[in-house]
């Protein structure tokens, strides 16, 4: 079991719904002279990984666009919610943000007995930056040539066939957990200590299957060591067009993905959550980032931060009901 000891604090000030009355406080300020040093954006993992990665590409464009330069500064520990935490007590004033993942965000908060935060109250959405398919994929010498065939076997085999993840709770878990709801199918999960040893076991036979992002698994999938069975999208996903979807393969309105949003403590002032919005904006929409985002597997967010506080509440709406039906939690 994973323990947790941040303490719990409630911000009382502005829910992800009230951006404009978050304006009442700072608002002033903000309209003028806003940023007049340098910004830090915390991730809550080790450097390397999908959050880091987003947030350094992101960090070069953002300063062209700010006029200030924007440091990304890793503080990890606890799946996210140590580096989440951190920010959440930070002064609202835009010059301490974060870039909060699906599991920091939505998942973790759900299942942790002990909750650092409330994702609906004490954070302030800014925007949904990026996302990343995730793929069920099999060993290379694996029998199943589908997802059908595979979930046929667990059906008549229940809880012979075993899947990975990086570790409790985490997007990976969950993934796998909606898969065998979804198919009402009863499979066994493995959890291990990351994201590397699972696809260690993975490849060496030592799991049947694993719901993994696609840049974990990409390129393994293309040196023939994986075999790619489904991808967790809506559609096909330019990277593997020729891999059908979980809904193509029986299971309509199947949608499940890892998604990163920037966000705020709660009470960040309108103007600077505008501002903020309007600068990711821009840096998405700047074609070398762009481009080196897809290469790398990401699809492009964007929007606006209605639509990310939107996104918020919808994710741990759904993830809360995963996480009942299969009875996951952590102490």
């Amino acid at each position: 079991m994973m323990n947790f000891s941040p303490s719990r604090r409630r911000v009382l000030t502005a829910a992800p719904g009230l951006v404009a009355a978050s304006a009442v406080q700072g608002g002033a300020q903000a309209q003028t002279g806003y940023p007049d040093r340098p910004i830090t954006v915390v991730d809550g993992f080790v450097p390397g990984g999908g959050s880091d990665i987003v947030a350094r590409l992101l960090a070069t464009r953002l300063q062209a666009e700010l006029g200030q330069p924007v440091v990304v500064e890793n503080r990890p520990g606890a799946s996210g919610t140590l580096g989440m935490a951190s920010v959440l007590r930070a002064r609202p004033d835009g010059y301490t943000l974060a870039i909060g993942t699906i599991s920091s965000l939505s998942v973790l908060p759900q299942v942790m007995v002990r909750k650092p935060y409330d994702p609906l109250t004490d954070i302030m959405p800014i925007l949904l930056v990026a996302s990343v398919p995730q793929v069920v994929v099999v060993n290379e010498n694996s029998p199943f040539r589908d997802l059908r065939a595979l979930l046929d076997h667990a059906r008549a085999n229940p809880g012979k066939l075993n899947f990975a993840s990086s570790g409790i709770a985490t997007s990976q878990h969950l993934a796998g957990e909606l898969l065998a709801r979804s198919a009402g199918v009863e499979m066994t999960h493995v959890p291990y200590r990351g994201s590397g040893q699972a696809l260690a076991d993975l490849m060496a036979g030592q799991v049947d299957l694993n719901v993994d992002t696609l840049p974990t698994n990409l390129p393994h999938i293309r040196a023939g060591k994986l075999r790619a069975l489904a991808v967790t999208t809506p559609e096909r996903v330019e990277w593997l067009p020729e891999v059908p979807t979980v809904a193509e393969s029986g299971f309509p309105g199947f949608d499940r993905k890892v998604w990163y949003m920037i966000v705020g403590p709660a009470g960040l002032p309108a103007p600077i959550v505008e501002r903020w919005a309007a600068a990711l904006n821009a840096a998405l929409a700047t074609p070398a980032i762009a481009q080196r985002l897809r290469e790398t597997g990401f699809m492009l967010g964007g929007g606006t931060p209605a639509t990310a506080a939107a996104m918020l509440r919808s994710e741990n709406e759904r993830n809360a009901v995963i996480a009942r039906a299969a009875n996951i939690s952590i102490d």
